[in-house]
């Protein structure tokens, strides 16, 4: 492994074990839509309004056929968002919000998301069990 190759490694480590601590541990499964307060039909519109499907496969939203980003059929069933982060309605929120932000350099880019828009947005992935 070369120098610059095990930097890299070292440094995403760090960033991992950060995010395990500041996302806490919770060894329960996905919160789910049932205590969240999110309009599920006023997200699957804004879903499509905001393009969503050009990057994600989206189950019940018509041509959301991309395969840039993971498919999101049953995301609400996923344990984890990005791979680390604890899936629960307030990380979704804060992930759909500014993807950036909670993991710099993703493939995902902030789409200028609103907290209302994406909580709501969330409550419609929430119905994809």
């Amino acid at each position: 492994m070369g120098d610059k190759t095990a930097i890299l490694m070292r440094r995403l480590l760090v960033v991992l074990c950060l995010g395990s601590v500041l996302t806490g541990y919770d060894n329960t499964a996905a919160s789910g839509a049932q205590d969240f307060d999110g309009n599920s039909r006023r997200g699957a519109d804004l879903v499509k309004q905001y393009g969503c499907g050009g990057c994600h496969e989206i189950p019940g939203i018509a041509n959301a056929d991309g395969n840039v980003g993971p498919s999101l059929r049953r995301i609400a069933t996923r344990t984890y968002i990005a791979g680390f982060i604890q899936n629960t309605p307030d990380n979704m929120t804060f992930w759909i919000e500014d993807p950036q932000r909670m993991l710099p350099g993703n493939a995902m880019p902030s789409s200028g998301i609103s907290q209302d828009d994406a909580r709501d947005i969330i409550a419609f992935l929430y119905t994809l069990k």
